[in-house]
């Protein structure tokens, strides 16, 4: 039986467990339904044969299929932004999308994941290798719960040959993805009533001086194509007649793979640093999430198979392109493993209202996971996983 064939027969099965976990509102922050979400996912990969088993708590859902040295990683998330509006969490299924909360980024994805190891198995495509799934609660948070949990237990295998995930690149490979420096910059000042506003210190006056060189680096990163957003939270003060006596904004830096972290990160401390001393402003800078790029070269081996599953599946030459933002990616490069986001999501449509997955764009998704179990290498990177 050919792989779409498979599928086919299965569209309503797999349209339904997105349905089912999209009705499941994991939204992230702060972190909701996690433990629920993840016992979803455990019953739906003992269904089709992986058994599953949660780490960590409840962060992470992993299963398996085939047994053979050569080790792919399919992995996911099961996190979505907050809603809208939580009529987001009722799925509607008409003319051919499923439309909801998570529906693009990623439990559609998810779904394709799954269902093609499973047709890789179910098929007897996997000669020599071996399927781990990791799924994920946290990865709109930076993934230190999940992904960071399997890296620190030695839960990523250095030897395997490839990894995926099924992010919503609306079918392009994206083979390169930024780093990411979110920083929360603090200034004191002293509280007055606003009859003595002459005895007070005005922290939000300061924070202006020390946000207008970093709005200006801002606009500079832009003309290489490199982003840094300045306060896109921020707050100030106790009341409207109070000399605000504390003030804080956000930074959030988007880097490329060829630019440094601890070369970025000490370009915004610095900056920060100076623009306060020239005021004379008392700050504290928190550094919420550092975490490397991402990068695997498009001609490497791995890199051919996958764009030669993706042109048999799609009909169509394969792209790669950098993903405009952070992927889970950077966990499994650091260990020289190749790494790729491929899915049929739409990342146009990830985190809006009215957010979708095509469900023939999943179908071929999973096509195309289902084909790259059959046709990765299984020689060179043969190191089995560690349990």
């Amino acid at each position: 039986m050919a792989i779409a064939d498979w599928l086919d027969e299965r569209a309503d099965e797999m349209a339904e467990l997105v349905e089912a976990l999209v009705r499941v509102p994991t939204e992230n922050p702060p972190g909701r339904e996690r433990a629920r979400c993840a016992d979803l996912l455990c019953a739906a990969l003992d269904r089709l044969g992986f058994a599953p088993e949660l780490l960590a708590g409840d962060a992470v859902v992993r299963g398996s299929a085939g047994d053979g040295d050569a080790l792919l990683y399919y992995h996911g998330h099961f996190d979505v932004v907050p809603a809208q509006s939580p009529a987001q969490f009722e799925p509607v299924r008409r003319d051919g999308r499923i439309v909801g909360r998570g529906t693009a980024d990623m439990k559609g994805g998810l779904v394709s994941m799954l269902y093609g190891a499973a047709a890789a198995r179910e098929l007897g495509l996997l000669d020599g290798r071996r399927i781990v799934l990791h799924l994920v609660c946290d990865e709109e948070t930076g993934s230190t719960a999940g992904s960071g949990h399997l890296r620190a237990a030695g839960l990523i295998d250095a030897g395997a040959v490839a990894m995926l995930t099924a992010e919503p690149t609306g079918g392009v490979i994206w083979h390169r993805a930024r780093g990411a420096i979110t920083l929360r910059v603090a200034i004191a000042g002293r509280e007055a009533h606003v009859g003595y506003v002459h005895e007070g210190v005005n922290a939000f006056e300061h924070m202006i001086r020390i946000a207008e060189p970093l709005a200006r680096l801002s606009h500079e990163l832009l003309e290489r194509d490199s982003m840094l957003v300045v306060g896109g939270q921020a707050g100030a003060g106790a009341g409207f007649n109070v000399v605000p006596g504390t003030a804080w904004f956000s930074l959030d830096r988007r880097f490329n793979p060829d630019e440094d972290l601890d070369e970025e990160l000490a370009l915004l401390t610095t900056t920060i640093d100076a623009a306060a001393a020239a005021v004379g402003a008392e700050v504290d800078v928190e550094v919420l999430q550092a975490q490397p790029a991402s990068s695997t070269d498009h001609e490497h081996p791995v890199a051919r198979t996958l764009a030669h599953c993706v042109a048999a599946v799609e009909g169509a030459p394969a792209r790669f392109e950098l993903c405009p933002g952070v992927l889970d990616t950077r966990w499994y490069t650091q260990l020289g493993i190749p790494a790729f986001a491929y899915g049929g999501g739409r990342l146009d449509v990830s985190h809006g209202p009215d957010e979708y997955i095509d469900e023939a764009a999943m179908h071929r998704c999973a096509a195309v996971y289902a084909e790259f179990a059959a046709s990765a290498p299984t020689a060179g990177r043969t190191a089995r996983a560690r349990a």
